[in-house]
């Protein structure tokens, strides 16, 4: 694979942050408000702010300081005393010398230099019995979530590339992508159980023509999981330590 890109961090008002949040309260025990939490990759801030009101500690952790400027500039402007972030890299050693009761990660390992590393990092800083949830982007999605590197093509989201051989796509993908196996190996080797995973359901965000998204929302990408691999863009993983 060519240099890895890294990732946009989604805007706060996204859809896709609402569809993982959604999907995250619904898992039975996974808030509260006497858990700590850890976001990995937490960009500006998007699911922990939205999740902040659900856990009695936040903490993100981003390698982008501009990442962590907006999400500075967000916890003043709302006030949040239960936020707090730091510079620092996923594959690296973060965090030292704390545990968090709950971990989420969306859209990181398919960007860190190692997958594998972050993996275990993450399952290091959960408390026993802690749990985490991942999300990373779905190899059967129509389009390459984050690109590639094409020569010629001016337009890099090429309909149906991520599904060429893996080889193949790797040479030009800007990120990696996984199927539901690759992530499960991945969690497995780090030493999580328990896993449970679910296809999210394509948002929609791309869409910008009001009427057109609303439309696409209400039929085909209706629901915030589908059992349906085509229609969606990320694959979501709780799991527990």
């Amino acid at each position: 694979m060519k240099t890895i890109a890294r990732g946009k961090t989604a805007d706060y008002d996204d859809f896709i942050v609402t569809r993982r949040i959604n999907i995250l309260k619904a898992v039975e025990g996974f808030t509260g408000e006497a858990y700590s939490l850890l976001d990995v990759g937490c960009g500006n801030g998007g699911s922990l702010i939205k999740l902040s009101g659900h856990f009695g500690i936040c903490h993100g952790i981003d390698v982008d300081a501009r990442n962590l400027d907006q999400l500075k500039k967000k916890i003043e402007s709302l006030k949040l005393s239960n936020v707090s972030y730091s510079q620092e890299d996923a594959t690296g050693e973060f965090c030292p010398d704390r545990e968090f009761d709950r971990i989420i990660s969306f859209e990181v390992l398919e960007h860190v230099k190692d997958d594998y590393q972050a993996a275990r990092n993450i399952y290091h800083k959960l408390k026993p019995s802690g749990r985490v949830a991942i999300s990373v982007p779905n190899r059967w999605w129509i389009f390459e979530t984050h690109g590639a590197y094409l020569p010629v093509l001016p337009w890099n989201r090429v309909p149906f590339f991520s599904w060429l051989p893996k080889k193949l796509h790797d040479k030009y993908a800007k990120a990696r992508i996984y199927r539901k196996k690759d992530i499960l190996k991945i969690l497995i080797s780090a030493g999580f159980s328990n896993i449970e995973l679910h296809y999210i359901t394509a948002p929609m965000d791309v869409i910008k023509w009001a009427p057109l998204q609303r439309f696409f929302r209400k039929t085909l990408f209706k629901n915030d999981t589908t059992s349906i691999p085509f229609l969606a863009t990320s694959i979501m993983v709780t799991a527990a330590k």
